[in-house]
């Protein structure tokens, strides 16, 4: 953030009251553009190689993507000048695909996580002497219906945010591990028709389980 500020600001400074003290010849702002660029692009790289946490990956490919190319090289007092120089990415092409596979892999995990955890609480619940909550007058699990769609919405906007193509792959994903899960939700659910009859909600659970269907749908 400090690296990506001064530089901002550097360079408007450059463009609004040094480019003009000099012949065109010299071409002060993108020689200026270029020594900030390579310095930040070598730091980029040097963090980019070095062991990284989660959401300091996310962060990274977050200045990649849109950061520096759309609110650093796309400001409206640089972008002109920014064009002509043409300075490339942060970092390597290669480097950016290894880090978006590192993020699609981990977060795929985390969800695919989540949700296993959220189906063994829900089938624990139907197994206690409780009557299941009620949304709206209707029996429902807040917890299954509305935590698993949170949880697959949210990743997926969050690979959104960082680009259209990372988005797209982990819905990809994602939509095999929700596939995955009502397999496992299905059969979980089919068994539990089929031994808990005796349970005292056994009827509210049935319906709570139903009506959770309507919002996967």
């Amino acid at each position: 953030l400090h690296m990506g500020k001064t530089m901002k600001e550097d360079l408007t400074v450059v463009v609004k009251y040094i480019k003009q003290l000099y012949p065109p010849e010299f071409s002060v702002f993108s020689t200026y553009a270029e020594l900030y660029h390579n310095y930040f692009a070598s730091q980029a790289k040097q963090n980019a190689e070095s062991h990284l946490e989660d959401k300091d990956i996310y962060l990274l490919l977050s200045w990649v993507h849109n950061f520096y190319p759309k609110d650093m090289r796309k400001d409206h007092a640089l972008a002109e000048e920014l064009e002509k120089v043409k300075l490339g990415s942060l970092l390597p092409s290669d480097l950016v695909k290894k880090l978006e596979k590192k993020y699609l892999d981990s977060e795929e995990a985390t969800i695919k996580n989540s949700l296993s955890k959220c189906l063994d609480k829900e089938i624990q619940r139907w197994k206690e002497d409780k009557e299941p909550e009620k949304l709206n007058g209707h029996f429902q699990s807040e917890l299954l219906g509305i935590f698993v769609i949170q949880s697959i919405y949210s990743g997926q906007k969050r690979a959104k945010d960082i680009s259209a193509a990372v988005g797209e792959e982990l819905s990809h994903r994602l939509s095999k591990e929700l596939h995955a899960f009502l397999k496992s939700y299905k059969d979980a659910f089919e068994d539990f028709k089929e031994k808990g009859k005796k349970h005292t909600y056994y009827k509210p659970i049935l319906i709570a389980n139903i009506n959770n269907c309507w919002n996967f749908r």
